[in-house]
């Protein structure tokens, strides 16, 4: 029996950092596959696993319990999600306002996601050169915004500023996972955290303004001892794993402690209940409209990519 983290996972084998400071190359034990459950990857980059050793490759027979994971639906197998990460202690979300503009209903799906689990988030705004004067107005409007519900917001250019020494501390003694569209520069970022970080990068199409997908599976990288970033491939879209409706709007920072003061209590769903509070917050402009917007369509199952 040999216990380790895993590094990598490509689908078909994991690539597993055991207690002895090797690398192996695992794949599950049969028992683990046909497991009943409606997660696509029943081991993600994160998990802590137990495996037998047979001749420098080992079988994964056993997953430790999970502080936490980050899923999404998945998009190929309907009624199942994908964990991009597990035991993560913050996530990171690289954004862009240009080539390409990332929505407010992903950004917002990513962070209820996070929040499900009460894990600190990151908005990272790239590309801050490619910025005009009202870009950069409109940016400071939106780090405002998430900055006054508990989000950590960053302002820069992953490709241009010499000194991203800000992203580098956030990191320290963390497992952080990091996300986005493809395009958006994440890789980009991650190279230049660390010189073992060798992520491929691609130009941006004139044509449709959207990334390729550079990144095609999940991968840990060590940067010190202490400090490990896990990338994720590029998410066109953001969907929501097994949230009722009334509990989604307990993910909203903003919306969590208002609820309470709904006539109907923990039966309102926030979309038009006489004396809600949630509305009275939104009309009084307590709450952001663009943040409702967001809420309305994780509780009526909207399409998040607009």
């Amino acid at each position: 029996m040999m216990q380790g983290l895993v590094f990598r996972s490509t689908g078909s084998f994991y690539e597993v950092l055991a207690d002895d400071g090797k690398r192996y190359s695992c794949r599950l034990r049969g028992k683990l596959r046909l497991d009943e459950s409606k997660e696509t990857n029943p081991v993600a980059v994160g998990d802590r696993v137990l495996f037998d050793l047979e001749q420098n490759s080992g079988s994964i027979y056993e997953i430790s319990q999970r502080t936490n994971h980050i899923l999404r639906q998945s998009v190929k197998k309907t009624g199942h999600s994908h964990v991009l990460a597990a035991n993560v202690d913050q996530v990171i979300l690289v954004v862009t306002l240009k080539q390409p503009r990332t929505s407010l209903g992903f950004i917002d799906r990513f962070l209820v996601s996070a929040e499900s689990f009460r894990i600190p988030q990151v908005l990272v705004f790239n590309k801050s050169d490619l910025l005009s004067e009202k870009d950069h107005m409109e940016t400071e409007k939106l780090r405002a915004l998430y900055e006054s519900i508990g989000v950590k917001t960053l302002l820069l250019s992953a490709k241009e500023d010499a000194d991203i020494s800000e992203v580098f501390t956030l990191l320290q003694r963390k497992v952080s996972m990091v996300a986005g569209h493809s395009g958006t520069g994440k890789s980009t970022l991650l190279n230049r955290l660390s010189p073992t970080i060798h992520q491929s990068v691609s130009e941006i199409s004139g044509f449709s303004e959207k990334g390729t997908h550079t990144t095609t599976y999940a991968e840990m990288f060590e940067l010190n001892k202490n400090s490990f970033i896990i990338d994720t491939p590029g998410v066109k879209e953001w969907g929501l794993v097994d949230m009722d409706q009334p509990e989604i709007s307990d993910y909203f920072p903003e919306m969590r402690d208002r609820r309470l003061g709904c006539k109907f209590g923990a039966r309102c769903i926030h979309v038009n209940e006489p004396r809600c509070a949630i509305l009275e917050s939104v009309a009084s402009g307590e709450i952001a409209r663009t943040r409702y917007e967001s809420y309305l369509s994780m509780v009526l199952g909207e399409d998040n990519r607009k």
